[in-house]
């Protein structure tokens, strides 16, 4: 039996710009962390005693007699990816749901590639993982998804990532002391809006919208470098979070399917209760809404936000890991 762990993310500055469409192009980049919460994978192989060779657990059930009757994309390709042929039960688990902004189908891929990797005896390199999630979901489910999602979740921490055409992927961890991490997580407040939608559709507006808005695409880009120098700063929190409302304001320009008056009325209600900035996580349409804010003020804005469900969260810097290993079975 196998059991990956692997974290969920949150993206600061240069989402869309690791979009292929736009770094195939021009520079791309992000800022970005992952966070203590887990999408688990469990994998083991199944006992020859029932009439179906594949039994898999996710918010469905499956159970089929061979790897193309499999409903799941990410499983069915990350099995014909892997030329796993075993009969298989794989179950899923998550600190969060789907759809709601934090990379979780890619998560899930990458965790699922791990696995399954493991139990074919091998231990592939972070960058080898994220580059098999990225091929998967873009170039042979077809998803409407970037590149920075993968990459997180195989790498963990908090990093500025560099795309481009050439060299595809360079992770730079960002340096920050034990007091920058620690002022940064007590900033952060995570509320769940509740609004579902699917992350790949809003992304296929959004990837339309990047060939006709190049001025803001690039001053996307410029908010990451941008963010770096803040980040070297003494005192950086409130302008870090400034730039965040910046990001925000760029972001929801690219479609009007990334916000809608609901999520405006919360953005708001967060900055007049105190944040610095925020901004909707993921594609859009719904699911989290990060705020940056000064601790004293957190209760206030919790007390306006009551309806939502708020999530604690702290920062982490381990990826995607192999939390149980036993071959007895395999």
């Amino acid at each position: 039996m196998i059991i990956t762990r692997t974290p969920f993310r949150i993206s600061f500055f240069g989402g869309g710009t690791d979009y292929p469409d736009w770094y195939n192009n021009n520079p791309g980049a992000v800022i970005s962390t992952t966070i203590n919460k887990y999408c688990y994978i469990t994998c083991r192989p199944l006992p020859p005693f029932f009439d179906y060779k594949y039994r898999i657990r996710y918010h469905k059930k499956e159970e089929t007699k061979n790897i193309q009757e499999i409903k799941h994309p990410s499983v069915r390709e990350c099995l014909k990816y892997t030329k796993t042929t075993q009969g298989l039960e794989i179950v899923h688990h998550a600190d969060l749901p789907a759809r709601s902004g934090l990379g979780s189908s890619s998560t899930f891929t990458v965790g699922m590639l791990h696995a399954l990797n493991a139990l074919h005896g091998k231990m592939i390199s972070k960058r080898q993982l994220a580059l098999d999630a990225i091929d998967i979901e873009q170039n042979i489910i077809k998803e409407n998804v970037g590149s920075q999602d993968q990459t997180n979740a195989a790498f963990g921490g908090f990093n500025h990532i560099e795309f481009n055409k050439t060299k595809k992927i360079i992770v730079n961890p960002i340096i920050l002391s034990k007091m920058k991490i620690s002022k940064i997580s007590s900033h952060l407040m995570l509320f769940f809006t509740g609004f579902s939608r699917t992350a790949s559709d809003i992304s296929k507006h959004q990837i339309t919208a990047i060939k006709k808005n190049k001025i803001d695409m690039t001053h996307n880009y410029e908010l990451v470098e941008e963010a770096k120098k803040i980040l070297n700063k003494n005192y950086f929190i409130k302008d870090f979070g400034n730039l965040l409302n910046e990001q925000w304001r760029i972001k929801k320009s690219y479609t009007n399917k990334i916000t809608n008056p609901e999520i405006n009325s919360i953005y708001k209600t967060g900055i007049k209760s105190g944040a610095y900035g925020g901004k909707l996580l993921g594609a859009g349409g719904g699911g989290f809404i990060l705020f940056i804010i000064d601790p004293k003020y957190q209760n206030r804005l919790k007390n306006k936000l009551k309806k939502l469900l708020h999530v604690p969260i702290s920062l982490e810097s381990l990826g995607s890991q192999i939390v149980y290993y036993s071959n007895a079975d395999i």
